[in-house]
């Protein structure tokens, strides 16, 4: 039986301390990992629907296959893996800041690690996303710059109004999505995860830049508050129109 707490790995960077954790869950047995940004959580494998979702939900609304997706934010890997066991995907980069975080899939640290490390469909790369989304003549691929994707699938910052970086507000801007609509192909997906429900605002700002959007609610029970949680998935469609 594995230790009740144990502190995997710890690093400085730029952004601050960042640390990947894993306690026993004596509730349940299970063990929880857990990746902290100073003393901010930024993700539990405990609470995971949502992260699924996000990927589920963005490569449902694309009826081709052979398809090229984009995951900009790694964390514990639901997402990027959920993308990844969908056989319609032919590629796959995820985008993430931390080299850390990336190191810990590689290495194995965290469960869905070694599935994402070895499948070739898939590749890390380490980067700002949200400087790489204003750039579309470089784009967030170093070996093919400019290409163009069919799904963009984010969850990095907690909702479009509460960033972990302040200059990453600029990309829910109506600039800023517009330009993050130029990374896309003709009636690609945009999907984005919020830890809120749905602001209408904001929808209607996803509507403006893409064509098509709207939110779909991810609603599980939270035991450590005895209540629903009520988290979102962002969805924006390309029209084909788009500049």
């Amino acid at each position: 039986m594995s230790a009740l707490f144990e502190e995997l790995d710890y690093q400085v960077t730029p952004m601050g301390a960042i640390s990947l954790r894993r306690r026993r869950d004596l509730s349940t047995g299970q063990d929880i990992f857990e990746i902290k940004l100073n003393d901010e959580f930024l993700m539990s494998s405990k609470f995971t629907r949502s992260e699924k979702a996000l990927a589920t939900h963005a490569l449902s609304e694309l009826p081709g296959k052979a398809l090229d997706v984009v995951v900009g934010g790694l964390g514990l890997g639901y997402t990027a893996v959920t993308a990844l066991r969908n056989q319609n995907v032919r590629s796959m980069l995820v985008v993430d800041v931390f080299r850390p975080v990336i190191d810990w899939h590689e290495r194995g640290l965290l469960p869905l690690g070694s599935e994402l490390a070895q499948d070739e469909r898939c590749r890390f790369v380490e980067g700002d996303f949200f400087a790489m989304a204003r750039a579309p003549e470089t784009g967030f691929d170093p070996q093919d710059p400019g290409c163009r994707f069919d799904a963009i699938l984010l969850d990095i910052d907690h909702s479009p109004h509460h960033v972990l970086r302040s200059s990453n507000g600029a990309l829910y801007t109506p600039q800023g999505l517009q330009i993050l609509a130029e990374h896309l192909r003709p009636h690609g997906v945009f999907a984005l995860w919020s830890n809120d429900p749905e602001d209408t605002d904001f929808t209607g700002r996803l509507r403006a830049a893409f064509g098509v959007a709207r939110a779909e609610p991810v609603v599980f029970h939270n035991p450590l508050q005895d209540r629903d949680a009520v988290q979102c998935v962002y969805l924006a469609h390309k029209r084909a129109d788009a500049a």
